[in-house]
């Protein structure tokens, strides 16, 4: 399973780690994926995605969709 938010599709990133000695080692940054319930269209579907979209609200909890209206 790959590590991509279902939301708004945030990957890995690459990029090198330099030490003080300027030496480079590769690095993954991996996104902060949770699973999750999400409501979409009436229906409840457990997705991944990254604690950005949680918190900016991108994923309705189910239970809280009525709550909201």
């Amino acid at each position: 399973m790959s590590r991509v938010c279902d939301i708004c599709g945030k990957r890995a990133q690459n990029g090198n780690n330099v030490s003080h000695a300027n030496n480079k080692t590769h690095k993954l940054w991996q996104p902060n994926l949770q699973s999750v319930r999400h409501q979409e269209n009436g229906e409840v579907k457990t997705v991944r995605a990254c604690a950005k979209c949680i918190k900016d609200g991108k994923v309705i909890k189910p239970g809280w969709a009525a709550k909201a209206e």
